[in-house]
């Protein structure tokens, strides 16, 4: 039996949010966003050098890609968050995610560097949303891409999620030993 590419695409499946998440659900994921540095860490030691080109899927980014694109995307997290807690439901920045991972930084650059960017990243939201009250969970900011208002609670659920789709994305490229290089 194949494997689509779709499934390759998302290993751990879509971003779900219904908006009935427990508090316990929403702490959980506070968790996973501030840990998402040290959750990456066994996973890179797995890899050498050769493995960077690898690819997750056919067509799909390379491991190097993944990693940089992480730290792109959760660069442009702790901004949306602070924007939407301190502006009233202000229109955050959209970025084309899949040109940045054309960029020389992205296709050439250590990895380590953005591994830095990830601990440095993760240790301040950690310290963010673990201060944030249920008013601010609610808060809210428009989102230019999806063309909808999403809260700072959503958000958190999908750089949770974010977070374990790329690495499930690194393991699926190890685990393909370079087939789709």
């Amino acid at each position: 039996m194949s494997t689509s590419n779709a499934d390759l695409r998302y290993p751990i499946g879509r971003n779900t949010y219904t908006g009935s998440e427990s508090e316990a659900e929403i702490e959980a994921w506070i968790e996973q966003v501030a840990g998402h540095a040290e959750a990456l860490k066994p996973v890179l030691e797995r890899v050498p050098d050769e493995a960077l080109s690898w690819r997750y899927r056919p067509e799909g980014w390379t491991i190097r890609q993944v990693i940089h694109h992480m730290a792109d995307s959760h660069m442009n997290s702790i901004i949306r968050f602070k924007l939407a807690l301190t502006e009233e439901k202000p229109t955050i920045k959209a970025y084309d995610e899949a040109r940045w991972a054309e960029l020389a930084d992205t296709l050439n650059q250590d990895i380590h560097d953005s591994v830095h960017i990830l601990e440095g990243v993760h240790a301040r939201l950690g310290t963010l949303l673990h201060s944030l009250t249920a008013k601010d969970l609610i808060r809210t900011f428009i989102h230019p891409h999806h063309n909808k208002e999403m809260s700072i609670k959503e958000l958190i659920g999908l750089y949770a999620w974010h977070g374990r789709h790329h690495i499930a994305h690194i393991e699926q490229a190890l685990a393909s030993k370079g087939q789709y290089t």
